[in-house]
């Protein structure tokens, strides 16, 4: 009986779990305004017309449309700068 009990709780743990991790992913909705933003952003940096912006475009971008990025896009990685990540060349 107390078998059963535990794996019945360990049961409603996960599931409680999954529903909640599912309910963090959702999408932000964007206005209109910001889905035109969005857009305009693509159209100005997508150089490979994917309908991504992948790193390299990302790293042509100046530092406002990035963070403008970052809230549209809802990356948080986006909105930071992206020099800041990259290791310093060691002095030979």
């Amino acid at each position: 009986m107390n078998k059963l009990l535990v794996a019945l709780l360990g049961l409603a743990c996960a599931a409680a779990l999954s529903v909640n991790a599912a309910e963090g992913k959702k999408e932000q909705k964007l206005t209109d305004e910001q889905k035109k933003e969005k857009k305009e952003l693509l159209e100005k940096y997508d150089a490979n017309k994917d309908g991504k912006i992948d790193k390299d475009e990302r790293a042509k971008m100046s530092k406002e449309d990035k963070e403008k990025w970052g809230k549209l896009s809802g990356h948080k990685k986006d909105t930071k700068d992206e020099s800041k990540d990259k290791k310093e060349e060691p002095k030979k």
